[in-house]
């Protein structure tokens, strides 16, 4: 997991250096995102100005979003075998955060 975890920010940051529209979008923005895998383990990341700083085991204090869900689930999200909303409406994704971070979480996927 923790592999493709990294591919996929890896992805993102690539992206957000070479999308100028995308950067615009989220400069200035700092978020901490926590991913919450059903099996009890955690990731954690800090998205700040188009740039994540790369993936870390365990919690953090206060995220601004949480991810949850399953393993398989997120490999597919990552992998975009399926889409986010439709794992919401599944009920085999849980994203606490505001409508403006949900809106922005999309870009990730």
């Amino acid at each position: 997991m923790r592999e493709l975890l990294e591919k996929t920010v890896a992805r993102f940051n690539e992206k957000a250096r070479t999308d100028e529209k995308l950067r615009s979008e989220l400069a200035g923005v700092e978020r901490k995102v926590l991913l919450d895998l059903k099996d009890g383990t955690m990731y954690n990341f800090l998205l700040k100005d188009a740039h994540v700083d790369g993936v870390h085991d365990g919690t953090v204090d206060s995220p601004d979003i949480t991810i949850i869900a399953d393993r398989g689930t997120l490999e597919a999200l990552f992998k975009r075998e399926i889409g986010p909303m439709k794992a919401i409406a599944l009920q085999k994704l849980k994203v606490r955060a505001s409508i403006e971070d949900m809106l922005r979480l999309r870009k990730f996927f």
